[in-house]
C-alpha cells in the first residue's frame, strides 16, 4: 500500500513537473516568435535574388556548400549571425548571403569560400548589421 501510494506521488509529481516544463518552453516560444522578423526577409521576397531554395542538389554542389559552412562553424571567433549566413552553390559558382557583424567577418566569410571555392568562384551579398545598443 505504501508503495502505491508513493508511486501515486512520483507520478503526480512528475506530471506537475512536465507540466510546469511545458507551460514555461510555451511563454518562451510565443515570446520569441512575437520578436522582430529576420534581417534579411525583405531580400529573400525578391524575386530577382538567389535564395537558398534555389541551391542545386548535384553532389559537388551540396558537397561545396557543405565544405564551406563546415569551415564557417569550425571558426569560434565568428558571431552567430556569420555561423549562420546563406551559402548558395549552383554549379560550382558560391553565393554568399546574410547579416554579420562587422566587415571583417565578411571579408573572413569570403576568404574561406574563396579557399574552398576556387578564386573567382564567390559572389559574396553579405551585409553587415552591427549589434543595437538595446542587445547585450
Amino acid at each position: 500500500m505504501f508503495v502505491m501510494k508513493t508511486l501515486s506521488f512520483v507520478n503526480k509529481s512528475s506530471l506537475a513537473i512536465v507540466a510546469l516544463a511545458l507551460f514555461s518552453g510555451g511563454a518562451l516560444v510565443s515570446a520569441q516568435s512575437s520578436s522582430t522578423a529576420p534581417d534579411n526577409t525583405k531580400v529573400n521576397k525578391d524575386p530577382g535574388q538567389l535564395t537558398a531554395d534555389q541551391q542545386k542538389e548535384t553532389t559537388a554542389d551540396r558537397d561545396l556548400t557543405a565544405k564551406i559552412r563546415q569551415s564557417i562553424v569550425d571558426d569560434k571567433t565568428l558571431s552567430t549571425y556569420a555561423h549562420n549566413v546563406k551559402i548558395i552553390s549552383r554549379n560550382g559558382q558560391v553565393t554568399l548571403k546574410g547579416p554579420v557583424r562587422s566587415q571583417a567577418e565578411a571579408d573572413a566569410i569570403a576568404a574561406k569560400a574563396t579557399d574552398i571555392a576556387g578564386a573567382g568562384k564567390v559572389v559574396n551579398q553579405l551585409s553587415v548589421k552591427a549589434k543595437s545598443k538595446t542587445t547585450s
